[in-house]
């Protein structure tokens, strides 16, 4: 029998796009507390996770593009029980648009261009800075990796 809706896993996809040493992350705010996100949101219901992803990252960064090959797999679940997301990053390739001053998504404060150099020393949420480092510099060599499941408060 499968699990009452609010017992069930949302689904997160989030869209890698790197360019000239660079990651377009987008910057969120909830209250005092300043984090960085890869571009991407929730998975509506009947939603392919492609169509998820174009749709999320035009809102938030004001780019279109073409997904490539699922990057990264992992789960962000909370301690206390009430909150698991399982996150699925795509290698993404802009096709057009113009990276957005004043985003869509009213929960996203601005969009960043952050260098592979410095992205370890945000709060990158979830904490995938190292792999994500390593998808970039390895490209096409880069294997699909599980990360398991991480967390930050």
């Amino acid at each position: 029998m499968a699990a009452p809706v609010r017992e069930c896993p949302r689904v997160r996809v989030a869209a890698l796009i790197a360019r000239e040493g660079q990651v377009v992350c987008v910057r969120h705010r909830k209250g005092d507390d300043v984090y960085h996100l890869l571009p991407g949101g929730g998975v509506g219901w009947g939603e392919t996770l492609e169509e998820a992803l174009v749709r999320e990252v035009a809102e938030e960064t004001g780019l279109v593009v073409e997904i490539g090959r699922p990057l990264i797999v992992n789960d962000t679940i909370d301690p206390s029980g009430t909150r698991h997301v399982i996150n699925i990053t795509f290698e993404a390739s802009v096709t057009g648009g113009v990276l957005s001053s004043a985003p869509e998504d009213p929960r996203v404060e601005g969009v960043d261009l952050v260098d592979l150099t410095e992205l370890a020393t945000i709060d990158l949420r979830p904490p995938l800075a190292h792999i994500i480092t390593a998808a970039v510099r390895e490209g096409a060599a880069f294997e699909t990796t599980y990360a398991g499941s991480v967390f930050r408060p």
